[in-house]
């Protein structure tokens, strides 16, 4: 809280370059972009970073294979030359990962012709990721005796990648660098709208857990609020060429129905791809698309019988799945980008809508609005925004440094290097088959050198402290002084994926999250626990 309440102050003692108004994957990296350059950046979000559509997703950082279907080869080039750049960029984050698609009998096009369609997604994608292979029924029983072929011509396996960590601690990497950089963010601090005044803007801020308000003055105000960019440029009086219509998209964690690592693809009832995705010792299970028009969207009881009955048709489980077996459940929206004058007439087909993100600057106004995006596209976000920004007169002295990635290699040398000479590994939770040393690395990358220096000052810093989870005590100190862990679901859901793997009633019998709240709270940890059980 120490942070947060730090950065409040600086928030209305400067006039920024840059204020962001939204803390999800779109912000994030705006934020990291603009201050590695060189401009000074406030970053807000009326909830807790990447707590609304930025921590929904299925995990997946894919090329986007279904629009060759609707022939935006354009699109899918684009999305896989991204999706490449971050498997490059982020090796311990965004790992390849094959799907393993199985077909049914009567489905709208036959197996060798999606084969095709897979060989040239592997063209389109410069052959960065493994080649495809076609699946005989008999080769998918082998491989998956999971899978259910009793209706099935077979099928073809080719590879996109996954987040190994779930996205809202990827989407954190990018709000740390902001900070890292200079950048002044803040958490629960909600915008109630933006005026002009002179060459400036003013946002009028409420912050949520202090019940104060205040002003954040910026040269240049940049609308990443996600499903509320209308909302917000309404309340800025702002109009747009763009705007938003939003689908509904739901997952199932259940225990993992497969111990092969690869994300099991089926086409749903409605037609469209449906996935068993991998995620640790879990299985994320879905997806929906059901058109909402309003926000929050909510799972209900119709999305998860149709989860429920389409995997237990897919999969030969014993005993089928049912709700009793649901550990936890994702909901979002995906924000789909429509143009007020549109060249197509909306037909009300929101499934023909590609997942694009459009750019929409007023340079009269010195305002940017963000409209939809991907998790996939998001350097090439954070790499537009500059422009824009640029564009609008903000010096940026730096502004062609490389501003993502891992660190150097020389430094990840090290880091293992040292983590064998306290042989780190062996400290390894009981819950948890990965190696401590590749954990502490992917998630808090050069930062990890300051873990391994609480374990060798205090060897109980390497103890589990949460029974039921992998997370030691060291890792909550640092998420204390570093991570700006405001309310307990910040750290369950979003720091870590807690909250996605283990039940609610596990938690709150696990032995250690007291001193855990303690650790991350002080005082107010008794209180911090309270809310939480009272919200779940």
């Amino acid at each position: 809280m120490k942070l947060r309440e730090s950065n409040i102050e600086k928030m209305q003692s400067r006039t920024f370059d840059v204020l962001i108004v939204g803390g999800g994957i779109n912000g994030a990296v705006c934020a990291s972009s603009l201050t590695s350059r060189g401009a000074s950046v406030a970053l807000i979000d009326r909830g807790d970073f990447s707590s609304f559509t930025s921590q929904e997703s299925s995990n997946l950082v894919w090329g986007g294979i279904k629009y060759l279907e609707t022939l935006e080869f354009g699109l899918v080039r684009k999305l896989c030359v991204a999706r490449n750049h971050l498997i490059k960029s982020y090796p311990s984050n965004v790992k390849e990962i094959r799907f393993f698609v199985t077909l049914q009998k009567g489905f709208r096009h036959n197996r060798l012709f999606l084969f095709c369609g897979a060989l040239l997604y592997w063209f389109i994608g410069a052959f960065f990721t493994r080649a495809p292979r076609l699946l005989s029924r008999k080769a998918i029983q082998a491989e998956e005796p999971v899978v259910d072929i009793s209706s099935s011509p077979g099928g073809f396996e080719y590879s996109d990648a996954f987040l190994i960590d779930n996205d809202a601690r990827f989407v954190f990497k990018f709000i740390r660098a902001a900070m890292d950089h200079g950048g002044i963010v803040g958490n629960y601090l909600e915008s109630a709208g933006s005026r002009r005044e002179g060459d400036l803007w003013v946002t009028e801020v409420r912050d949520l857990i202090g019940n104060r308000s205040f002003q954040i003055r910026s040269k240049v105000l940049i609308n990443a609020c996600g499903p509320y960019v209308d909302q917000h440029n309404q309340l800025s009086g702002e109009q747009t060429e763009h705007h938003h219509l939003f689908s509904k998209g739901i997952h199932l964690l259940v225990d993992r129905v497969t111990p092969q690592r690869r994300v099991l693809t089926f086409f749903a009832d409605d037609g469209r791809l449906f996935f068993v995705i991998p995620m640790g010792n879990k299985s994320c299970i879905g997806t929906t698309d059901t058109r909402v028009e309003e926000l929050p969207a909510r799972v209900t009881e119709e999305d998860r019988q149709f989860v429920l009955r389409n995997i237990n048709k897919l999969l030969k489980l014993d005993p089928p799945l049912n709700e009793g077996h649901i550990i936890a459940e994702r909901c979002g929206v995906r924000p789909l980008v429509v143009e007020a004058r549109p060249k197509k007439r909306d037909t009300g087909d929101w499934t023909a809508l590609s997942r694009k993100h459009a750019i929409e600057a007023n340079r009269e106004h010195r305002i940017v609005s963000i409209f939809g995006g991907k998790l996939t596209d998001c350097l090439n976000v954070g790499n537009e925004v500059a422009a824009e920004v640029r564009a609008l007169g903000i010096e940026m002295p730096f502004y062609n440094i490389r501003w993502y990635g891992e660190p150097p290699r020389q430094v990840k040398e090290e880091f293992y290097h040292q983590a064998r000479l306290m042989n780190l590994d062996a400290m390894t939770a009981p819950t948890s088959s990965e190696a401590l040393s590749r954990r502490f690395w992917r998630r808090y990358g050069a930062a990890a050198f300051n873990l391994l220096e609480d374990i060798r000052n205090d060897p109980a810093m390497g103890e589990l402290l949460i029974e039921g989870t992998e997370y030691i005590r060291c890792e909550l100190y640092h998420a204390a002084r570093r991570e700006m862990v405001t309310r307990l679901e910040d750290f369950l859901r979003r720091r870590s994926k807690i909250a996605l793997q283990v039940r609610t009633e596990t938690i709150r019998g696990a032995p250690g999250l007291a001193e855990a709240c303690e650790i991350l709270f002080g005082e107010d940890g008794p209180a911090q626990i309270r809310r939480y059980f009272d919200e779940h």
